[in-house]
């Protein structure tokens, strides 16, 4: 006699299982190791890009922060603004870039795509949602001022938003 497990409900493999989340810049099939990135010299290797000396006879591959960089298609979104923004804009943005400078010693695909002024602030957009978030806690750590964060699960896509 065959016991049923309650809640269980056997595999069917008549359908297909979807992606929760679909990234475009994810590579679509095992990258051959070692892999140098052309534009950059991250070295995908072990399993992960990292910074290290090109190996010789490396296979070349645009790495996933560079292809973003290129398509102009970025991750996160950091949105500084305010009025204590102005008087200390130049400290603000140092900030972001030590927190990219960290992020990105460790891990290459964690970049600053762009710094772009804006009317009221600036906005820094970035290859990885995480070193949004880095960058948004930093300010925040540092200065405190009120932190939004609004992620869209469907496109991987993070906005910051810090104002003081």
């Amino acid at each position: 006699m065959k016991t049923q497990f309650t809640g269980f409900h056997p595999v069917r493999r008549d359908r297909l299982i979807q992606d929760i989340r679909h990234d475009a810049y994810k590579a679509k099939h095992k990258l051959p190791e070692p892999t140098v990135c052309p534009n950059c010299g991250a070295v995908f290797h072990e399993g992960r890009w990292q910074w290290m000396d090109r190996p010789a006879s490396a296979h070349e591959e645009t790495c996933p922060a560079c292809h973003r960089i290129h398509d102009e298609f970025p991750a996160g979104f950091v949105s500084v603004s305010g009025t204590f923004f102005k008087e200390h804009r130049d400290e603000l943005l140092h900030l972001a870039r030590n927190e990219e400078d960290r992020a990105k010693a460790e891990h290459p695909l964690k970049r600053i795509m762009n710094i772009e002024e804006q009317d009221d602030g600036i906005l820094i957009t970035t290859t990885d949602i995480h070193l949004a978030r880095g960058i948004g806690e930093a300010l925040h750590h540092a200065y405190q001022g009120e932190l939004e964060y609004h992620y869209n699960e469907q496109e991987n896509l993070l906005r910051v938003m810090w104002q003081r």
